[in-house]
């Protein structure tokens, strides 16, 4: 068996971390260069980096933040936002990222997926999919553009899709749980861990150690990505890693 991930997300906008509720109520937390190495020493296992306005004001994620973030952390990290051509993901990567994450551009052109994962290869290839409850049609709604538009694709089978044109992981957010420290959305996570045979990183709904017992266990998630707990020093990474041990979960 693998060990389950913790991954601290820091969401960039203007060149600092951010954080809000369900997407909105946006306030900053620090710098991403400081953070990130604080969170590598205190023994995350990945980081990711999402520029969150980037695809909504269609401009590009800056590389040198990136080579900034990478000289100051010796764990994989993940970049996305804004990245709509290989020639944006090789700037990436050539900056210092090990993977990226592409969200709203996969939607838009899902042959993108393809030829990353044909260029680069699948384990550099992350897919992120926000994802709501549409209460009319009892389907989950993927959204794009920060979570600011729905699209007519849904959560399972554009899952589906991205597995089969090369993505590496799958990134689901549920707006719904996002920021809310209620716990994740596990009921969604444990189908798409079945349904998928890629690995399934679980964000939105972090609040207190049992969501993350919960996460793995009925979630079946591969990882599980926190923003606040872990910016705001409600959870230290090192008590929970001891936590899911004590709870028999197999940790790094």
């Amino acid at each position: 068996m693998l060990a389950k991930r913790i991954v601290p997300c820091l969401d960039i906008r203007n060149g600092k971390t951010v954080k809000g509720v369900n997407f909105e109520n946006i306030r900053e937390v620090g710098d991403p260069v400081e953070l990130g190495a604080w969170y590598a020493e205190q023994g995350a296992d990945e980081l990711v980096f999402l520029d969150i306005t980037a695809s909504h004001e269609e401009r590009k994620t800056f590389p040198d933040l990136v080579n900034r973030i990478a000289k100051g952390v010796n764990i994989p990290f993940t970049v996305g936002g804004g990245i709509s051509e290989l020639s944006d993901a090789d700037m990436l990567l050539n900056a210092g990222a090990d993977k990226i994450s592409i969200n709203s551009s996969a939607v838009r052109n899902p042959q993108l997926v393809s030829d990353m994962a044909k260029n680069f290869g699948s384990q550099f290839v992350v897919v992120a999919i926000d994802a709501k409850l549409n209460p009319e049609t009892g389907l989950w709604d993927v959204m794009v553009k920060g979570g600011r538009e729905r699209t007519e694709k849904e959560l399972f089978s554009w899952a589906k899709e991205v597995q089969e044109r090369g993505a590496g992981e799958i990134l689901f957010t549920s707006m719904l749980h996002d920021g809310t420290k209620a716990g994740f959305a596990n009921k969604e996570l444990a189908r798409l861990s079945r349904e998928l045979s890629i690995p399934v990183i679980a964000s939105g709904g972090a609040g207190k150690m049992e969501h993350f017992v919960d996460v793995f266990n009925e979630g079946m998630a591969d990882a599980a990505l926190a923003a606040s707990i872990f910016h705001f020093k409600e959870i230290m990474i090192p008590d929970l890693k001891n936590y899911l041990r004590q709870n028999n979960i197999l940790v790094r």
